[in-house]
């Protein structure tokens, strides 16, 4: 039998339910399946025909709306590879994500985005925009340049297993972010574990919280809801609101929703001061960073549903372990759960797979995870190591099977679900002319589970402060990457041989506060 695409799961679902609401965009207008695949269809046409071939990265830089669900989804029909973008990235930031993807185009909503486009004019990348006012349109009104002797269109597309679907970055422990190609079998994996894991079907519905670029959102809230049947609402402003979410989650009927801690928090704190109707959920999901017990209590509390967290990475197409709904065993708070889908096994440093309580590595296999890191062939030899790809994460089974995580190899940033390389923060700040050394570490937060401080060396001569290096952050780094806390000092903790230890410098400023 041959492996399934994510496309072809979307064409059967379309058929089986063409009438079923499949996207709502809240208060304005519902797409029904049928409706949803005609426009994306027309879409992946107008790309065909204006030149996308087989194969080209198209990147895409859009607020969760209508017409980037259409164009993301019409880009990998066209057999072309879709390359979603954080929207508050800066030109230099753009710079880099385009042009380490290739991209040959830049698709954008009708208003643009200053930043991206100044980017993709740098690179010489072709820019066009993409808007559906209404829902009785005819098709996404698209700005692309035709090419009037090209009349392909997608429906002489087949799309195939192997075809690269997504391309996304995911930060490493060097300062130069991963390239992550995933294709269509990967997603297509990847949705059927979180449909089967959480029993979704075409009775279901969800409000989107977090951002589309992101995979969490994408995989586990968007696509897996549509390769179901299940019904997902946008909300109006394009992102999460904390003051429309229980409305527009009970003007849908939604069953269930998904989110990052620090969003839970924000829900659970506007809750308890302005407590709200809200439907009877199935379940609740958290990912992407650890939940603390006490919060996942007061959720189920709050909410009156199951809380369930899950651990995921983008190498692996999201989801690789659950806990599961209450009928199919106890949920553990502190734990995120039962592997789903895939193989998984805790490795010593030798590659010898631990037995339970013992804590390694934990590695994965199966039909969800990426065959490698675009052109670094060092990074995936080390990641594919004795046959596993290695997460860096520290863990242990208990005697149930439930995986517990303690620690990570690497030096993430974890803020709220953003994995942030303070190597990449350390370049910026010593790009300053004013500042000779520079460290980014992570310190604890009650709100994102990890913020950014950084500690700061200033060249002799020098009179820069806090006020200074924070705003040369925010000028040369997406806000969720500026440091909350900046230390001036006149010395670091330093090995024997000179080199800086990140943990230690840690321990020393969240010492002094």
């Amino acid at each position: 039998m041959e492996a399934p695409t994510l496309t072809g799961l979307l064409n059967q679902i379309a058929a089986e339910f063409p009438s079923r609401r499949a996207i709502s965009v809240s208060g304005k207008f519902d797409l029904t399946y049928s409706r949803l695949i005609e426009l994306v269809e027309r879409a992946a046409s107008r790309l065909v025909s204006s030149g996308i071939n087989v194969g080209d990265v198209v990147a895409l830089t859009f607020p969760n709306t209508v017409e980037y669900v259409i164009m993301f989804l019409a880009v990998i029909r066209a057999r072309a590879t879709a390359a979603p973008l954080n929207a508050a990235y800066t030109a230099e930031e753009f710079e880099f994500y385009l042009s380490d993807s290739e991209s040959k185009l830049l698709l954008t909503p009708q208003e643009g985005n200053a930043a991206a486009q100044a980017a993709a004019s740098k690179l010489n990348i072709p820019h066009a925009t993409a808007s559906l006012p209404k829902a009785d349109d005819a098709e996404v009104s698209l700005s692309l340049t035709q090419n009037e002797s090209k009349s392909e269109s997608a429906a002489e597309l087949v799309n195939d297993p192997s075809d690269v679907a997504l391309f996304l970055h995911t930060s490493g422990t060097t300062s130069r972010p991963k390239g992550v190609p995933l294709t269509q079998h990967n997603l297509a994996a990847s949705v059927q574990n979180i449909k089967s894991v959480y029993r979704f079907t075409e009775s279901d519905s969800t409000v989107i919280v977090l951002p589309l670029f992101h995979v969490h959102g994408l995989i586990a809230g968007l696509l897996s809801s549509l390769i179901s049947g299940a019904a997902v609402a946008l909300p109006a402003a394009g992102r999460f609101s904390a003051s429309t979410f229980w409305a527009d989650m009970m003007n849908y009927n939604a069953t269930w929703y998904t989110a990052v801690p620090t969003i839970h928090q924000i829900i659970l704190d506007r809750h308890s001061t302005k407590p709200e109707p809200h439907p009877k959920l199935r379940f609740i999901r958290s990912c992407s960073a650890s939940l603390a017990p006490i919060i996942l209590g007061r959720l189920e509390e709050a909410f009156g549903a199951p809380v369930l967290e899950a651990y995921a990475m983008t190498e692996a197409s999201h989801q690789m372990s659950s806990n599961p709904l209450p009928d199919e065993g106890p949920h553990k708070p502190g734990s995120v759960g039962k592997s789903v889908g895939l193989e998984m096994a805790i490795l010593n440093e030798k590659g010898e797979i631990q037995k339970a309580e013992m804590k390694g590595e934990v590695c994965i296999r199966g039909p969800n995870v990426t065959k490698g890191y675009k052109n670094n062939p060092a990074s995936n030899k080390t990641a594919f190591e004795f046959g596993w790809f290695h997460t860096g994460d520290i863990g242990f089974f208990d005697s149930e099977g439930y995986l517990h995580l303690v620690g990570r190899i690497k030096e993430l940033i974890n803020r709220g679900g953003e994995k942030i390389s303070p190597i990449e923060v350390d370049a910026v700040l010593l790009s300053h002319p004013d500042i000779a050394q520079a460290v980014a570490f992570g310190v604890p937060d009650d709100k994102y589970g990890e913020e950014i401080n950084c500690a700061v060396i200033a060249r002799e001569g020098s009179e820069i402060d806090e006020e200074e290096v924070l705003k040369f952050c925010k000028k040369n780094l997406a806000s969720f990457k500026v440091p909350k806390k900046v230390f001036i000092t006149d010395s670091m903790p330093k090995t024997a041989t000179g080199k800086i230890l990140r943990r230690l410098v840690a321990e020393k400023f969240v010492s002094q506060k």
